[in-house]
């Protein structure tokens, strides 16, 4: 019979945090206000005034929960391991219980976590793509296109780069690897993930696929949906489980985060606590698998100066800065130039830069403008998020620096300088 570990409560959660301070200026938001109700500290006290019922959740109050970005920049500094991330996401799944269906939120959710759905859809944008609309929105007829769609527009991903294509299998793999193709990344940078897998097979590994696995549930999770992420936590993990699998690499910072959280997320679960902690313990990000399995052989050369962006589920939730800077640092000629708050949030955080344009484009702002005074050869970053915020912005400040995955340009030097045909 399972034993289960005593579940996550919000009592005990909110009563971890000392309220001493040290992650005020760790927030982003506070960093841009300065008032305490745009910090986590603030946040707690919020949501600790709901949980215990002394205030009703009125507008004026959930604002300041919702301009939360959840980036967990508060964990990582914080001296008593408040769980930040499990308090907010849990704070907004009893808002979300309160409010009931959403038809816009609700529909991007069912959207991202059906693949033939999405494939559907992906394929219906490239047309316009393709045909030039996509320019003509951000040239000749911008002054007539209102304002939403054109922010619609400048964050969407382009839907015409290369599809993904698998590895050969290594002559005697070393061990078995799954590389989450998720939902967005699938659709919209299978040429990453193509790149992901030619690296992975430099290690010796088989890169295997995983028929079911499908959409982490990380958006759904943020947004309140913890029962339809519970449902896609269960579907990853039976996919995983029947592919028997060394390792699941992931090249999307977001996903990888909620993935080593599945047991978290199905704890007092009977039956799936133990399996969802087993396949967590499995999950690499990319440049975490890479870090440890490559050794100290070279990755190429490539004359280039870069700058690193840090995604935030990356740095903050993972605890991950030192790995991607490692492996660049591997790559000949080429010169890594730190800017300034690279680990401070871009204004991407899943979808906060829609649902929150001010906020997201004040920390755009701030991120761009470090990158134009460093006039890099590219900006690199780890997660899908990031990369469209940060072509959105240098894109509006007519900057042409362009914005690569990390994978992308290890494997362009693995390649001697040569992108994949």
């Amino acid at each position: 019979m399972e034993i289960l570990a005593k579940p996550f409560t919000m009592e005990d959660g909110l009563q971890q945090c000392i309220h001493c301070g040290m992650c005020l200026e760790a927030c982003p938001t506070y960093r841009i206000t300065g008032l305490e109700t745009e910090s986590p500290r603030g946040r707690i006290h919020l949501m600790q005034a709901i949980f215990e019922g002394r205030i009703e959740p009125v507008p004026e109050t959930r604002v300041h929960l919702d301009r939360c970005l959840a980036c967990r920049a508060c964990e990582a500094v914080c001296p008593s391991g408040v769980q930040y991330g499990r308090l907010i996401e849990t704070t907004r799944a009893d808002l979300a219980a309160r409010d009931g269906p959403s038809v816009v939120r609700d529909g991007l959710l069912w959207l991202v976590s059906r693949r033939r759905a999405l494939t559907i859809v992906a394929s219906l944008l490239r047309i316009p793509e393709r045909l030039g609309l996509r320019a003509l929105v951000r040239g000749p007829l911008r002054a007539i296109v209102p304002k939403r769609l054109r922010r619609l527009e400048s964050l969407a991903p382009s839907l015409t780069r290369p599809g993904y294509r698998s590895p050969a299998r290594p002559a005697i793999p070393t061990s078995r690897v799954a590389l989450l193709l998720g939902c967005v990344m699938r659709v919209a940078y299978g040429d990453v993930h193509s790149a992901t897998a030619r690296l992975i097979e430099r290690t010796g590994a088989e890169v295997v696929a995983a028929p079911g696995e499908t959409c982490c549930g990380a958006l759904h999770a943020h947004a309140g949906a913890r029962e339809e992420a519970r449902r896609l936590a269960r579907r990853n993990i039976e996919a995983f489980e029947r592919a028997r699998v060394d390792h699941i690499v992931v090249d999307a910072a977001g996903c990888g985060a909620h993935l080593k959280e599945y047991g978290e997320l199905l704890e007092g679960d009977p039956g799936w606590h133990t399996r969802a902690a087993a396949i967590a313990a499995k999950v690499r990000d990319v440049t975490e698998y890479l870090a440890q399995t490559l050794g100290d052989a070279p990755l190429g050369s490539l004359a280039m100066r870069v700058t690193y962006q840090d995604p935030c589920h990356l740095a903050h939730a993972q605890r991950i800065r030192t790995e991607p800077r490692a492996l660049l640092a591997k790559v000949g000629g080429l010169e890594l130039s730190e800017m300034p708050g690279a680990d401070i949030c871009c204004g991407s955080a899943g979808y906060y830069n829609l649902v929150q344009p001010e906020y997201a484009d004040r920390l755009l702002e701030d991120k761009v403008r470090n990158i134009v005074a460093l006039a890099p050869d590219a900006v690199v970053t780890a997660n899908p998020g990031c990369m469209l915020q940060l072509e959105a912005g240098l894109r509006a400040a007519g900057s042409n620096v362009p914005v690569l995955h990390v994978v992308e340009l290890l494997d362009r030097a693995t390649r001697g300088g040569r992108a994949p045909s």
